[in-house]
């Protein structure tokens, strides 16, 4: 081998040598990059969760890519959020004490100074009463985000995000009670379980599978005994039908010939859809409406309900909600209530853990009040 033979071996043979640094190298940085994100994203939903609170909305901004639409409509979305909440809080006679969020990323890719990420967040809401001495009470909400990043400079900044926000609602549009103070029912009886509908079981049910929300059981996961419906227009009424009807673990309700789910094949109309399952409810003979009508319809006392329609719902049973018109938009189960007597409910799309039946609705809502027969 001559010396001209040698220098190209040798060359050859450092540039191998160098090939794993090299590629190290190019995988460390973007393994950084995606620490950056994820110590982003911690610093965001953390934020997020104490602005609720504070309602210093401006600190949001700087999380923001505010020089594009799409940016500052995101950062405006949670302005709202926040406005909404406060102003709920406030007429209801409530405090909000804290606030804390925890996130876990579902995927996250990176392209170039851009992320995009799916990722579920879970809400922890603190409050207590301005007008009566009660501990402090709390409530999860669970939420699944789609958002976008870029790099503008040094730091990451939301350029977009996607989520379904049960706090999306117009802070002007809240309903009020005569005298602004939040619906109150006392209720003493023991929660047990009928031979006809396990009651006890079917609260147990709820709040063991109310998914993403803080609070919630089963590691945040929903029954993968039953499809998720969350991406077919909501999984509310398959989640409510789980839990009046499961035969393991919720209500037991016997399945009928409309009202089923099938393990291949998933629910029926009147098991996944809100109108049919409210028509299958009242006409088959296992509920009975207790009351129709907007919030302060339900709440305020008349002669037939002294102390106003809502006092007469139990743990167990159900509420639906009608946006406009005349067909039923959701459904939640109704799981007990605060130490101040405010109806909780449980749900799913977005996911609810014992939240006050009216939050993140507004005053041209219809409550559907649905008694389960025992």
């Amino acid at each position: 081998m001559n010396m001209t033979n040698k220098m190209i071996s040798i060359v050859l043979i450092l540039c191998l040598a160098l090939l794993p640094l090299k590629a190290g190298i190019a995988l460390g940085s973007e393994g950084e990059r995606e620490n950056e994100v994820r110590a982003f994203l911690d610093k965001l939903y953390k934020a997020r969760a104490e602005v609720l609170v504070s309602r210093d909305t401006a600190r949001l901004k700087s999380y923001y890519l505010i020089s594009t639409k799409i940016g500052r409509h995101a950062c405006s979305h949670e302005e709202n959020r926040t406005n909404y909440l406060n102003e709920w809080a406030g007429k209801r006679s409530i405090k909000l004490v804290k606030a804390s969020s925890d996130i876990r990323i579902v995927r996250l890719r990176m392209t170039g100074e851009t992320a995009k990420i799916s990722l579920v967040h879970s809400l922890k809401i603190d409050y207590t009463y301005s007008n009566k001495i009660v501990p402090v009470q709390s409530f999860g909400i669970g939420t699944e985000h789609f958002l976008t990043l870029k790099k503008d400079g040094d730091a990451w900044k939301v350029h977009k995000e996607w989520y379904l926000d049960p706090l999306d609602e117009n802070p002007k549009k809240i309903a009020a009670t005569e005298d602004g103070l939040s619906p109150s029912v006392s209720y003493d009886k023991a929660l047990v379980d009928s031979k006809k509908y396990r009651r006890a079981r079917a609260v147990e049910y709820a709040n063991k599978y109310a998914g993403t929300a803080w609070g919630a059981g089963n590691n945040h996961r929903y029954n993968r005994k039953y499809a998720d419906y969350s991406g077919q227009g909501g999984d509310c009424t398959n989640f409510a039908s789980q839990v009046i009807g499961d035969d393991e673990e919720g209500g037991g309700l016997p399945k009928t010939g409309g009202w089923r789910y099938f393990a291949n094949k998933g629910g029926s109309e009147a098991w996944i859809r809100t109108d049919s399952f409210y028509h299958f409810l009242v006409y088959s003979g296992y509920g009975k409406l207790l009351a129709r009508g907007h919030f302060q319809d339900i709440v305020t006392p008349s002669a037939k309900h002294p102390q106003g329609a809502i006092s007469r719902i139990e743990p167990g049973d159900l509420i639906g909600y009608i946006i406009s018109g005349s067909d039923v938009d959701h459904f939640s189960i109704v799981v007990g209530f605060d130490d101040y007597g405010y109806p909780l409910v449980n749900s799913h799309s977005a996911d609810r853990y014992r939240v006050p039946f009216d939050l993140g609705w507004d005053q041209h809502t219809k409550y559907l009040l649905v008694h389960i027969k025992d």
